[in-house]
C-alpha cells in the first residue's frame, strides 16, 4: 500500500513546516488528488491516521480534494473537464486525445498551524 508511505511523506512535510515555524501545532492539512494520481483517498485517509499516531500531527485533521480530469483540446481550443478519465475525450466535440492539464495532482495545499 503506497498510501502508507506518502502518509509518512505528508507528516514529514509538516514537521518540517513546522520547524521552519519555529513550531506550534499542525491542526489540518490539505490535500489535492488527482483522478490520475493513482491514489486511493480512503486508503490515504487510512493510512493518515495509522501514520499520525505517536506523532505531532496526532490530532491533525486531513482534508482531501478531488481533483478532475480536466483536458486541453485542440479543437475547442480550451480547457474541459472529461466525463470519464478512461475515456479522455473533450465533453464539447468528442475529440481523443487531448492534452492532460490537471488530473495527476498529488500536493499538499495548505496547512494550518496553531501557535
Amino acid at each position: 500500500m503506497h498510501e502508507l508511505s506518502i502518509a509518512m511523506s505528508i507528516i514529514d512535510a509538516a514537521v518540517e513546516e513546522l520547524e521552519r515555524h519555529g513550531g506550534g501545532k499542525v491542526v489540518a492539512v490539505h490535500l489535492e488528488i488527482g483522478a490520475l494520481s493513482g491514489v486511493v483517498k480512503e486508503a490515504l485517509q487510512s493510512a493518515f491516521e495509522l501514520a499520525r499516531e505517536g506523532s505531532v500531527l496526532e490530532q491533525a485533521d486531513l482534508w482531501i480534494e478531488d481533483v478532475p480530469v480536466v483536458v486541453f483540446c485542440r479543437e475547442c481550443q480550451r480547457e474541459q473537464a472529461v466525463e470519464s478519465p478512461q475515456e479522455m475525450r473533450c465533453p464539447e466535440c468528442g475529440t481523443f486525445g487531448s492534452e492532460v492539464v490537471r488530473g495527476h495532482e498529488l500536493e499538499i495545499v495548505a496547512m494550518e498551524i496553531q501557535s
